[in-house]
């Protein structure tokens, strides 16, 4: 059965990158530091070594659950403010020591012990990609609306998948990028052109 499993992020100091979201998420590192878990099970985040900098803004970031402490918090393990256009937003843009943007909420959503509250994919079409995505990742769409689709683990309570535009201008392979569970490992790509990996479950 098709399942989301993690987020592979490229980066160029794998195991530092991995140590920042650890922290940043209050999670473990497992294979060797490559690998970020959270306690109970649910989405992982991957690191891999790929030597390529960053360039332009990523197509897919995280949501923190937050407020003024926890921006605070963040800023006080690497992270940085950024300015990508977003205007006044009721939530802090962030990245991370390697650029990768990443939301801080005003408002707490999810589990009351959760930081990770989202997971958004940029996309010009979330009419196409919110049962595209609902059929690789076996998760149910839960709301439409003007500013695109939400998509909820039925099994979990971990974070929402928030598909919707504006979409950033694809320019290469993403940086990050959605891992799905299965047997035979593949590089494949949603209808908007938007990478994705196929791999088994890492105990």
């Amino acid at each position: 059965m098709a399942e989301l499993t993690g987020v592979v992020f490229d980066a160029v100091d794998a195991e530092a990158l991995a140590g920042f979201w650890a922290a940043a998420l209050g999670w473990r590192t497992d294979a060797g530091g490559s690998v970020v878990r959270p306690p109970d099970g649910g989405v992982e985040l991957r690191f891999r070594a790929d030597g390529r900098p960053k360039q332009g803004k990523n197509r897919l970031h995280l949501d923190l659950a937050g407020g003024p402490a926890e921006v605070a918090r963040l800023l006080g393990l690497g992270a940085v403010r950024v300015d990508i256009g977003q205007g006044e937003v009721p939530w802090e843009v962030l990245a991370d020591p390697e650029g990768n943007e990443f939301c801080v909420l005003p408002e707490h959503r999810g589990p009351a012990d959760a930081r990770l509250a989202q997971l958004c994919l940029d996309a010009d079409d979330p009419a196409t990609q919110g049962p595209f995505w609902a059929a690789a990742t076996g998760w149910t769409v839960v709301e439409r609306a003007a500013w695109g689709v939400c998509l909820r683990d039925p099994a979990r309570t971990g974070p929402a998948l928030v598909m919707g535009p504006p979409a950033t201008a694809k320019t290469g392979r993403n940086r990050l990028r959605f891992l799905v569970a299965g047997d035979a490992p593949a590089f494949l790509a949603d209808p908007e052109g938007n990478e994705y990996e196929v791999g088994p479950v890492l105990g």
